[in-house]
């Protein structure tokens, strides 16, 4: 079993910037990938970016240039620093973690940008 903490959401203003934390605890042999995803209200919920044990990020084409992702292995943490904040990115974000066995999620956290 995993647990997932996060932590960072809030609100703030457009142009503005976040960063989300996330910490997988528990009883797993390894992570494989660890990532974020998003859910606004009445829409799908859509990865917004993912990183690899080796360091390999893929991110969403609407977040590119503007977010970063990292990780932290020995502490099995992944951040998402968001910059440039824009209204369109206000949503419930999530954590997600893949072992090589299950994927496991976080509870999410609220993420506003409004003026």
């Amino acid at each position: 079993q995993v647990r997932l903490v996060e932590s960072g959401g809030g609100l703030v203003r457009p142009g503005g910037s976040l960063r989300l934390s996330c910490e997988a605890s528990g009883s797993f042999l390894r992570i494989k990938a660890m990532g974020w995803y998003r859910q606004a209200p009445g829409k799908q919920r859509e990865l917004v970016a993912i990183i690899t044990s080796g360091g390999t990020s893929n991110f969403a084409d609407s977040v590119k240039g503007r977010f970063t992702i990292s990780r932290d292995n020995a502490k099995n943490t992944v951040y998402l620093q968001m910059n440039s904040l824009k209204p369109e990115d206000t949503a419930v974000y999530y954590c997600k973690t893949d072992t090589y066995t299950l994927g496991y999620w976080g509870q999410g956290t609220q993420v506003t940008v409004s003026s």
